[in-house]
């Protein structure tokens, strides 16, 4: 009787959202509306199907923690680093080229904002 009891506690407690933000039964979508904007530059609909939005959501937020996760095992245990996730995706071509665009660009715009400040502020 008690066993039963403890696997009815446990199936209540796993709501199924894998230790998301649970408000009102429903998680809480973090990047529908960019999903939204996504799909639409990429023909779909400009107002497409939540659940099309829903399900792209859940692959896109179980995507990032497997990356997430495994970049934490290597490199410093316990740390996700920009060259952890370099190191992760350097098979694929497509991401590895997009990242160091990606990598590059952020590094031009540090240089324009301290230029900028230095001829603003005269540092």
């Amino acid at each position: 009787m008690a066993d039963e009891e403890d696997e009815l506690d446990e199936q209540e407690l796993d709501d199924g959202s894998g230790g998301t933000d649970v408000c009102h039964g429903r998680r809480k979508r973090l990047f529908s509306k960019e999903l939204r904007c996504m799909m639409y530059g990429f023909g779909d609909d400009q107002n497409p199907y939540t659940e099309s939005v829903d399900i792209l959501e859940d692959l896109v937020i179980e995507f990032i923690t497997e990356m997430t996760h495994k970049a934490m095992s290597i490199g410093r245990q316990g740390r996700v680093q920009v060259e952890d996730i370099v190191f992760l995706i350097r098979k694929d071509p497509r991401k590895f080229a997009r990242v160091k665009d990606l990598l590059t660009m952020n590094e031009e715009l540090k240089r324009a904002r301290k230029a900028f400040d230095e001829a603003n502020y005269g540092s």
